[in-house]
């Protein structure tokens, strides 16, 4: 499709900020005079969801991610409801990067382990924390989901919505980039024979 794709870098959350309240401050940057969608992998997914109901934008696009709290592992769930991680030293969530890339599923462990190395660690921390205590329990107009079927990290739960993609895993945004885009490209097209307009 002739889109023009533009990152959104992350900001440091602000002391006690809620995931609602960062998801709106990120979205300060995004340009709403046009039409425009959302694209959100993994975390991103539970943001761009966050965002959608502020800005609606004409697609909410999420990859290895979630659209509600219903679909989050019960451990996950469990996790916030205990409150534990907030005691779990920072440094606690920078994984051996064997077991990183046995999580995220990947052959590209140069990138994968690259992209872990320059994590912020206090980021990660708050985000994870987040996602265990996500309340959302909306769906998002318009959405296209993409999600591997070997995904460990956030397993696929089962959604009619669901585009599959066969053995892809958490890093599947790398590796399987060409499926993903033909996806992406394909449901939209879908939308816009069908007479959508935002």
């Amino acid at each position: 499709m002739n889109c023009e794709l533009i990152p959104i870098n992350w900001i440091k959350p602000l002391e006690n900020e809620g995931l609602s309240d960062y998801s709106y401050r990120l979205s300060k940057v995004i340009d709403t005079e046009s039409d425009f969608a959302l694209i959100g992998v993994s975390f991103g997914g539970l943001v761009a969801v966050e965002i959608s109901k502020v800005l609606k934008p004409s697609y909410t696009i999420l990859i290895s991610s979630v659209e509600t709290k219903s679909e989050l592992r019960r451990i996950y769930k469990s996790a916030g409801k205990a409150g534990i991680l907030k005691a779990i030293p920072t440094k606690m969530f920078d994984p051996p990067r064997s077991i990183a890339q046995f999580i995220f599923g990947t052959e590209n462990k140069v990138l994968l382990n690259s992209i872990l190395d320059e994590t912020d660690l206090t980021f990660v921390k708050w985000a994870v924390n987040e996602l265990v205590n996500w309340k959302n329990q909306d769906r998002v107009e318009n959405s296209i989901r993409i999600h591997g079927t070997k995904d460990k990290l956030i397993p696929w739960k089962g959604s009619s919505k669901v585009e599959l993609i066969e053995n892809g895993e958490h890093f599947m945004i790398v590796d399987r980039a060409e499926e993903i885009s033909k996806i992406i490209n394909e449901k939209i097209k879908q939308h816009q024979n069908s007479g959508y307009s935002k």
